[in-house]
């Protein structure tokens, strides 16, 4: 970095070098279409993450597993948006968000047909209406969405894991987003850390919003 560029940040315009992020990360979320394999390809590579060979009834169940977390988010955003405490790019993220994971929705509904479990019911409290606490829980869903993805790469179908990789692309950057929007670090760690679907499903209900 020159004497110049170091002075430009010090006199305060790296605040306008986040808020340059924040809008990059936006469109990009926006776009939202098909993506690399990035993350999905380096958890595959992780040993000891997959329990049998994949198969296509395997992937049913995995699938499964993903769309409860979809329907999580969707009910979620969509939840907040109704109650209206929401502003700014805040707002415009669970706008954007919401309608992202009612697309992932209906692709894992249309993949799974009747083999998909029935949606269980939602309860989210207070959370959605209180932005601080949308907002911290929107990075704790988004991160599960994106370890649980990882976590199962290895153990998917190679025409599954092409249609997973197009998501969980996207699902990583709604993590980076919202992080951004809280003023946190959007890209804390060099690698995620997968999880197992039993870690994904203790993660589900500890968040306590799952009634049946």
């Amino acid at each position: 970095m020159s004497d110049e560029r170091e002075q430009r940040v010090e006199s305060g315009e790296a605040k306008v070098s986040v808020q340059s992020r924040a809008s990059v990360l936006r469109r990009a979320a926006a776009v939202g279409g098909a993506l690399s394999a990035g993350g999905l390809v380096v958890a595959a590579a992780v040993p000891g993450r997959a329990g049998s060979a994949p198969s296509p009834a395997q992937d049913v169940k995995i699938f499964d597993l993903v769309l409860l977390l979809e329907l999580l988010e969707e009910s979620f955003y969509r939840e907040a948006l109704k109650k209206g405490k929401l502003r700014g790019e805040l707002r415009q993220f669970a706008r954007v968000v919401h309608a992202h994971e009612r697309a992932h929705v209906a692709f894992f509904r249309k993949v799974l047909g009747n083999k998909a479990s029935a949606p269980p019911k939602f309860d989210f409290g207070d959370v959605t209406g209180d932005p601080d606490k949308f907002s911290a829980t929107a990075a704790v869903l988004e991160d599960t969405g994106v370890a649980a993805y990882n976590g199962q790469a290895a153990n998917l179908t190679k025409p599954s894991l092409a249609a997973a990789a197009k998501i969980v692309s996207v699902e990583a950057r709604h993590a980076a987003w919202v992080r951004v929007i809280r003023g946190d670090d959007p890209a804390p760690r060099a690698t995620d850390q997968p999880m197992t679907a039993k870690q994904v499903m203790a993660a589900v209900r500890k968040t306590g919003f799952v009634q049946t």
